[in-house]
């Protein structure tokens, strides 16, 4: 089982490395390591697991978090509505690309928070309100989703880290608090 303890944090070269893609079909290695990225995540929004094991809550997690340096994310959106059971998306995404986005932008009104960042960083992080996602799951099949919202800016944090870039790259250092024209603020908390 996945605890902080195997958590990277902000300084640690690899963090801003660019990922190696992963060869398909996955090894059983890379197999498990994903599946225990996604149970993380799961255990970290379960109150009393949490809390046992001392997990921050995430919804998001790259392997290079983990010191893999390998293309591979596990996502875990739960339901914003209480009735629903079903996690808005949930998946583990090997060599995953963003094909296309939308020119509109969209932030957190409180910000993104980051399982490799201890500090609280201020500031609005602008990402892609809609985007369109290519990625192999653990079987190595190809999938092609959209999503939009919260799930859109979760996928781009986790992407960033396959690609060195910590969602603190992305503020205005000069405004963090700036908010680009038409940008819209969605109420949610992140990672």
């Amino acid at each position: 089982m996945l605890t902080m303890k195997n958590v990277i944090r902000e300084g640690h070269p690899t963090l801003r490395k660019v990922a190696e893609p992963v060869t398909l079909p996955l090894t059983n290695d890379e197999k498990e390591l994903a599946m225990e990225m996604l149970d993380f995540l799961k255990n970290s929004q379960d109150t009393d697991i949490a809390e046992k094991y001392e997990l921050r809550p995430g919804v998001g997690i790259a392997a290079p978090q983990l010191n893999v340096s390998k293309r591979m994310i596990a996502v875990h959106v739960p339901s914003d509505l209480p009735e629903d059971t079903a996690p808005q998306f949930s998946d583990i995404l090997i060599n995953p690309r963003i094909i296309s986005h939308s020119v509109k932008q969209t932030c957190l009104s409180e910000g993104e928070g980051c399982l490799s960042v201890d500090r609280e960083v201020q500031g609005y992080v602008p990402r892609n309100k809609r985007i369109r996602i290519e990625y192999f799951d653990t079987d190595g099949n190809k999938h092609n989703k959209r999503l939009k919202d919260f799930p859109s800016i979760v996928i781009q944090h986790e992407i960033d880290h396959l690609n060195g870039i910590m969602f603190f790259d992305r503020i205005d250092s000069d405004n963090p608090m700036a908010l680009p024209k038409d940008l819209e603020v969605l109420g949610y908390e992140e990672e």
